[in-house]
């Protein structure tokens, strides 16, 4: 698959983008050799592989979920700087 510079032209343009001549060029050699190492993937075997999200099996870190009594509001609000007897005090953020 070959990447010219007239199309890379086209979509830098369509982009709002300017660049110059040698970028342009440059910028096609690099999406050539990036699409020509994808086709080279392409070649390989892959119908016996489970396709995965990981490469490693990763096994879920969380603990269950379990239901507890909540801190009582006067032990959660005693170490806060500003409380109203109800809730936290906290500055006005608009």
């Amino acid at each position: 698959m070959k990447i010219t510079p007239q199309e890379v032209s086209h979509v830098a343009d369509l982009a709002r983008l300017h660049m110059s001549q040698e970028e342009i060029d440059a910028m096609a050699k690099q999406l050539d050799d990036i699409l020509t190492y994808v086709a080279k993937l392409n070649e390989l075997d892959t119908g016996s592989i489970v396709p995965t999200t990981h490469a490693i099996s990763i096994v879920n870190a969380f603990r269950e979920d379990e239901e507890k009594l909540s801190l009582e509001r006067e032990k959660t609000l005693a170490n806060a700087p500003q409380q109203n007897s109800e809730s936290f005090v906290v500055p006005k953020v608009i």
